[in-house]
């Protein structure tokens, strides 16, 4: 149903109220949402003319669904995937394989697909799609230079390659994958029953929807689609030992494709660009021209190669999108992704300073006023540049890239970073941190020592997927791991922290969100002064910590924050940078570099046509044994789950997006042994068939239990499918986890996992769950009606009948959600030297509830997506 109603000075609305079960891809919910769309997108054709409404797409050229091109049949296409990208082949070992292939064919003459790699190359080389060819420009110091004794740097030539931006964009816009995934303008969504606002991908928030707003002042933009442009770049080492080899590469994304599309480290983002780094001896790196160099050559190489996008940032230009309309588009910067070393050069701002507000770096939590480019350019009209350095962290002879472009301001578009600001910052670097100073200062350093080595044994026994320098993997244990050896209020300053990272995380913030947040925050502040009390740290005014203070500002600007995450362009750094070099000759490393980035787009550019086309059903095989009519060799195309020994107990998954998990068995059941069985598999069987009946079943008479003689297998492993979109997952926010039963984990010890069991559908959070260990059943009893103050988290004990036997049953495989994580409740024990993280589940009392899960909520968020508000 589409209402209208008066907008304040935004121009034309559209009002768009649709039940959630019918918009499933944007958010997982049972609530009515009502979106406000401004600057409403309008098809148009090839010259910019704008189509009647329902007017479809002009058809594209359309190739026979037999034609590989440049290959000559699937076979080619997906050798020549799986070796170059996939496998990674180096030029010999491709030979070798082709020279294998052809002996093996002689005799049937016969030929491989390739006849060496130089042949691969090229055909790739050859694919039409996907091409956006690099180019570089070089860059000279042209100040004033000493009489003698020029320093080196002064009189180097530095080379940055690039791709043009505007191509980059188009290709992004024109997939076909995306169209689905895409929004075409600037939309704000409320609840219809309370009007609560919340946010989620980057265009239903405030920056995009005001940009939209003074576009949409200029007449010729009328119907324009609004395209942000969010960039991102970081330093990047590839070898430490041979060279200390870095690269400064420099990434692009668009606004409009969704969190979920861009979290899942698709295409969505593409390397656009490697910036240079100039260096020089010891003797010169402090020089203040050299610094000034090195900054004004970052911002120069930036605006250079954004320029091929600046006439489209006020002149709609036409682009045709993936779902095949042509619409006029209005470029513009959008927010910039960097950690804070970054971010202080982006910001042209002194160390220690914050990039969006003038706080004093001596005291950045007090209240300021937000930087922009007016009074920043105000400051340096009036101010020496000593002056504006000491007194407002400016550095005036600096000239931002964003000054070249309309409607930019660069430090209006410094995005938050979950990363290196709340993982890596405020948890690791700095509690952490604290909390081995605070046992120093407390017990002196032998005593420290025993409790640090005691911590560690905790989060051993805890976490069996422990990684050492794993900061969000530490974040799940370390609470509980503390708990007994400090102070209640530094457990709760812990808590308070955890708690704000888990809500700003979520995939969906409502404004309930955001007052949630907020309270978070101001209880860190509060536990915080433990340490400060304990004379641990002298100051709060560290700029990492003090960004907390602009999330919720951020979220309102930018959305849910998990879309702009550094740790999404970090991801990239693999594929981009570390992998083509690995893959490189290491002698002019970037050329071999940049030819591999463009031969993967090439091939990601044809996979797609090729999946348009629905040329990629099946699998290779299965095809060519279709078009033979014949049969499938044995063993081959299992469409059973495989669980092996090996695998990880997580993993994207690329499928689409449902609701409820799902739990898949593994394949190749042994045989299970176990004498008391029986009795369980009856009264499983008496619970089936009186589902109204309220006694306890340990109340029923064994002779009311019916019968089994079959015979009865067991599986070691299963697979749970759930909707997890903060965490790395497949482009609908779905992920597979394994859980696992068996008498020997790798041939050693057993593992037998826990996992959450719908048992109250009907009630919320924690409440509609129990807790059981999976050999059958082993059931956990809920201590309490709340989590624990201190911690957060729900607290289980083992649960047992009243012959003081362990209280076990068989269930519907159907009623396990997933994976549940348990933590003991150490207390002030230390833990034995002694024990293994495989026993922790059979030597402890009671345990925490790890709130790190997915477990759905009546907000449709699922649990704050990382199972904060299990005490919901």
């Amino acid at each position: 149903m589409f209402l209208s109603t008066p907008m304040k000075s935004l121009g034309h609305c559209l009002h768009l109220l649709m039940s959630m079960q019918n918009f499933m891809d944007r958010k997982i919910s049972f609530i009515e949402i009502i979106i406000k769309v401004l600057m409403v997108s309008r098809p148009c054709d090839e010259n910019g003319v704008f189509l009647s409404p329902g007017t479809l797409p002009p058809p594209l050229v359309e190739r026979p669904a037999d034609d590989w091109t440049p290959f000559r049949n699937r076979i080619e296409f997906e050798a020549a995937e799986f070796l170059f990208c996939k496998d990674q082949m180096s030029a010999s070992h491709i030979d070798t394989l082709l020279d294998l292939w052809a002996a093996t064919l002689a005799k049937h003459d016969d030929h491989p697909p390739f006849a060496n790699h130089r042949d691969l190359y090229q055909t790739i080389d050859s694919i039409p799609l996907g091409d956006v060819p690099w180019q570089n420009f070089a860059v000279k110091f042209c100040g004033d230079k000493p009489d003698v004794n020029i320093p080196p740097w002064m009189n180097g030539s530095y080379d940055v390659w690039f791709r043009d931006p505007r191509e980059v964009v188009r290709n992004m816009l024109a997939n076909p994958m995306y169209a689905d995934e895409m929004d075409y303008q600037p939309y704000r969504e409320y609840a219809s029953a309370t009007n609560e606002r919340q946010w989620k991908d980057f265009m239903s928030a405030d920056w995009a929807w005001d940009q939209a707003d003074e576009i949409s002042n200029d007449p010729d933009t009328v119907g324009a689609t609004f395209v942000p442009v969010i960039l991102g770049s970081d330093k990047t080492t590839v070898s430490v030992g041979t060279g200390n080899n870095e690269y400064y590469p420099l990434y692009l994304s668009i606004g409009n494709v969704r969190n979920n599309v861009r979290g899942a480290h698709r295409d969505a983002i593409a390397v656009i660009g490697f910036l240079a780094m100039p260096k020089t001896a010891r003797v010169h790196a402090e020089d203040p021209k050299f610094r000034k160099f090195r900054c004004q050559l970052f911002h120069s190489s930036l605006s250079k190669i954004l320029q091929p996008l600046k006439a489209g940032m006020t002149k709609p230009k036409v682009a045709r999108f993936g779902d095949g309309h042509f619409r006029r588009v209005v470029y513009g910067l959008g927010p910039y992704i960097a950690d804070y070393e970054e971010q202080v050069l982006l910001g042209c701002i002194v160390k220690h300073w914050c990039a969006r507000c003038l706080a004093s770096r001596l005291n950045l939590d007090d209240d300021a006023l937000d930087r922009c480019r007016e009074y920043v350019d105000a400051l340096v009209e009036e101010g020496t540049l000593l002056e504006i350095w000491d007194d407002y962290g400016i550095v005036g002879d600096i000239v931002p890239f964003t000054n070249d472009f309309p409607r930019a301001d660069i430090n209006r578009l410094i995005a938050p970073d979950l990363l290196h600001q709340l993982i890596k910052g405020a948890f690791k670097d700095h509690l952490v941190d604290w909390v081995e100073k605070y046992l120093l200062l407390t017990h002196g350093k032998r005593e420290a020592q025993r409790i640090m080595d005691d911590i560690d044994r905790r989060i051993a026994a805890g976490f069996k997927q422990w990684t050492g320098d794993d900061s969000k993997a530490l974040m799940k244990v370390y609470l509980p791991a503390i708990e007994g050896h400090l102070p209640q209020d530094i457990a709760r300053a812990f808590r308070a922290l955890l708690e704000f990272c888990y809500l700003v995380r979520r995939n969906i913030i409502t404004e309930k969100t955001l007052t949630e947040i907020q309270d978070a925050l101001a209880r860190f502040h509060h536990y915080c002064e433990a340490f400060r009390d304990a004379g641990v740290v002298p100051t709060f005014s560290l700029p990492r910590q003090h960004s907390l203070k602009h999330y919720i500002q951020l979220i309102r600007l930018f959305g849910a924050p998990n879309g702009l995450c550094s740790s999404i362009t970090e991801s990239k750094h693999i594929k981009a940078v570390k992998e083509p070099w690995r893959r490189s000759s290491r002698f002019n490393a970037l050329g071999q570099m940049l030819r591999t980035n463009q031969r993967l787009d090439k091939l990601a550019a044809l996979r797609v046509d090729f999946t348009r086309r629905n040329m990629l059903s099946g699998t290779c095989l299965s095809a060519v044994v279709m078009a033979l009519h014949i049969a499938p060799p044995n063993g081959s195309n299992a469409n059973v789950l495989d669980v092996d020994e090996g695998h990880n107990d997580s993993e994207v998954d690329d499928e689409s997006t449902v609701l409820q998990a799902d739990v898949q068995l593994a394949l190749t059941p042994p045989e299970l042994n176990i004498t008391h069985l029986p009795n369980l598999l009856r009264q499983f069987l008496f619970e089936q068939k009186h589902p109204n009946d309220t006694r306890d079943v340990s109340e029923v008479s064994e002779f009311h239990f019916p019968h089994y003689d079959g015979g009865i297998s067991v599986f070691n492993s299963a697979s749970s499918r759930f909707y997890s979109p903060s965490d790395l997952s497949g482009i609908g926010g779905m992920r597979t986890e394994y859980i696992c039963a068996c008498p020997q984990w790798r041939n050693g010890h057993a593992r037998n996992d826990c996992v959450f069991v719908s048992t109250k559908p009907e009630l919320e959070g924690m409440q509609g769950f129990d807790i059981a260990r999976v050999l059958f059943i082993q059931w956990f009893n809920t201590v309490g009606d709340s989590p624990d103050e201190d911690t957060g988290m729900w607290i289980v004990r083992p649960a047992y009948r009243a012959n003081h036997s362990p209280h076990m049953s068989i269930i519907h495989i159907d009623s396990i959600y997933r994976a549940a994580h348990l933590i003991p409740v150490y207390g002030t024990q230390f833990v034995s030297h002694d024990l293994k993280y495989y026993q922790s589940y059979d030597s402890f009392r009671a345990y925490y509830v790890n709130k790190n899960v997915k477990v759905g909520s009546e907000d449709g968020a699922v649990l704050g997506d990382e199972g904060c508000m299990l005490d919901a």
